[in-house]
């Protein structure tokens, strides 16, 4: 969600998950000024997922959102559930310790688990299927990567297996891969659905979720957070949580210097012919790969592939911005060539430069909970849920994240012109690793 001073209705982008999701809520603006327990700012995953947990501890939350549930990366993500975090959990016990490593591995790690058991739970109509990702082998050196994630994995209990190159090519059906490995805790869910289910469950259960109230200013006031909306109506609470990830603004100093909100491109085909449809992961798994600029895809209930990859760092202006997205389809998919694609759209992930999500408390009773690194259907799950946790009870449930001090990217005004930089040497480095 986005947060300036203007009060106009922002409308729902357009997207296959736009076009075919569970119908929203009602969530209407704040009419008039009130009192909560927590005050939260965002209507994504994390937020709705913090609000339902604090609901169910008993605190009273009002949820404040520029558009509606899902309008941000909630909504236009490319529906992937899959465990973990860029960093493998050995890497995170170096980081972070035995006992805090292992415990954030331990909630990465099960992030899908807490996502599946929310949807049964609360029944969410969100197309929910758990067939496991595969992470294809991109060149042949990246099948020790595949070898030592498994090996981690297995130690920690995980249902995750390597996959030689015929198996990894019959199952994602593609042949260009070198291998890979399966983590079966994964899965995939229709986005939207999935971000409008979480409103509707958190509405039932008494919390008050208020759309189209952009908030525009924060302030201490008595003891208080007064969370003031752009057409008038405030919200007086105790605590406030921040839950805007790639749409992280100017509302608290420094804050969006803390992350690079990159565009993440997607693309969705037409219906494929049954004949097609059997040969594209026709076991339901979801993949994304090991280039530098990965590609992530999966097919849906309808038989569309859904590809998914960088882009440019300004909104799309066109059909020609996704061009990169639609001839890479033929590429992965030779027996793709020639399938149209009906569906265009693109959405913002937040990137630190740690590659960890972020916890920051810059002020008594304000917290704010950000950067997913492209992870963020599972892991925000998870987070938002043990931060409504952490808020309610915070003596008996600490949070797997260190809370630190808001860091500005260095030279982040000039971001989009290193990253520019980055992804072109990404780009040189996958070449030469097929070469």
């Amino acid at each position: 969600m986005t947060n300036d001073n203007s009060s106009s209705p922002l409308p729902l982008p357009p997207s296959l998950w736009a076009a075919t999701a569970r119908p929203a809520p009602a969530t209407p603006r704040l009419d008039a000024s009130c009192k909560a327990d927590v005050a939260i700012v965002g209507a994504g995953y994390s937020g709705l997922a913090a609000a339902l947990r604090l609901r169910e501890a008993g605190a009273s939350v009002v949820v404040l959102e520029a558009g509606e549930p899902g309008w941000g990366a909630s909504g236009r993500n490319g529906g992937q559930v899959i465990p973990g975090l860029k960093w493998d959990p050995d890497e995170l016990v170096s980081m972070f310790g035995t006992e805090a490593g292992e415990h954030l591995a331990q909630v990465a790690g099960g992030a899908p688990a807490t996502l599946f058991d929310l949807i049964a739970r609360h029944a969410i109509d969100c197309e929910a299927t758990r067939c496991g990702w595969i992470q294809p082998c991109f060149a042949d050196a990246d099948r020790s990567l595949a070898e030592r994630r498994v090996a981690q994995w297995q130690r920690h209990g995980a249902d995750v297996s390597l996959l030689d190159p015929d198996t990894v090519r019959t199952l994602v059906g593609s042949p260009i891969y070198r291998g890979g490995w399966i983590d079966r805790r994964a899965g995939s869910v229709q986005p939207l659905s999935y971000a409008r289910g979480l409103a509707r469950a958190a509405q039932a259960a008494g919390v008050v979720v208020c759309g189209d109230s952009r908030v525009s200013a924060l302030a201490r006031d008595g003891g208080r957070w007064s969370v003031t909306t752009a057409h008038g109506p405030s919200v007086s609470a105790e605590q406030v949580l921040l839950a805007t990830n790639g749409y992280t603004d100017g509302l608290w100093p420094q804050l969006r210097q803390t992350v690079i909100a990159a565009n993440s491109f997607q693309v969705a085909t037409e219906r494929l012919p049954d004949a097609l449809k059997s040969t594209v992961l026709s076991q339901g798994q979801v993949a994304s790969d090991t280039r530098k600029l990965l590609l992530y895809y999966r097919a849906n209930h309808d038989g569309r592939l859904i590809m998914g990859g960088r882009g440019p760092f300004r909104e799309p202006a066109g059909p020609a911005d996704f061009g990169h997205l639609e001839s890479v389809i033929a590429l992965v998919f030779p027996q793709l060539k020639g399938v149209r694609c009906e569906y265009r759209w693109s959405g913002r992930v937040a990137l630190t430069r740690d590659h960890l999500p972020h916890v920051h408390r810059p002020a008594p009773g304000l917290t704010l909970l950000l950067g997913y690194n492209g992870r963020g259907v599972a892991l925000a799950t998870a987070l938002g849920t043990l931060m409504g946790a952490s808020l309610a009870q915070p003596d008996t449930n600490p949070l797997p994240l260190p809370i630190t001090g808001l860091r500005a990217i260095p030279l982040h005004s000039m971001h989009r012109l290193y990253a520019t930089a980055i992804l072109q040497m990404y780009r040189l480095f996958d070449y030469l690793a097929v070469r």
